[in-house]
């Protein structure tokens, strides 16, 4: 399994408050929701973001509240994986959950750079940064994570 795509960058301490302002909580359409995705700390982000691209960000990612939203609004925005130093633990569950991938790589969050062409390979854990002919090696997903993102969350992944 693999994904593809431009970066979007972001800094430490990304919470989900920030991911989707709160004053959008009062409905759980992912369309709804992606369409304000990031737009507190990135105005431009929904008109940037396009189908596979990668958010790289560095420690603490999705800290804040324990609310599925955040995930959710990001892999409805077409966004294929984020790349952290480390993600808040509730955010790295919900993620998983709804089948987002995301993958922890300090040496990546620390090089890769906004518009830089990155390909990952989930069975492999290799981030291949195509713009800086670069490579970073990140953990690798067991099968049980690749069957969970495979079948779009763990409540798809639990129906056979």
């Amino acid at each position: 399994m693999k994904a593809c795509g431009k970066v979007h960058k972001y800094g430490d301490n990304v919470d989900t408050d920030v991911i989707i302002p709160a004053r959008y909580l009062n409905t759980a359409d992912p369309k709804e929701l992606a369409a304000h995705c990031m737009e507190d700390i990135d105005t431009d982000f929904v008109k940037n973001v396009n189908k596979g691209d990668i958010i790289v960000a560095q420690a603490n990612f999705g800290c804040g509240s324990s609310r599925e939203h955040a995930p959710l609004a990001i892999k409805e925005s077409g966004i294929s994986c984020v790349i952290a130093k480390t993600f808040a633990r509730i955010f790295y569950r919900n993620s998983i959950n709804i089948g987002l991938p995301i993958i922890e790589c300090p040496e990546a969050a620390e090089k890769i750079q906004a518009g830089d062409e990155v390909e990952i390979d989930f069975d492999t854990g290799v981030i291949t940064n195509k713009t800086r002919n670069e490579t970073y090696q990140g953990q690798p997903f067991p099968d049980f994570l690749i069957n969970i993102i495979n079948k779009n969350g763990l409540l798809n992944s639990l129906k056979g």
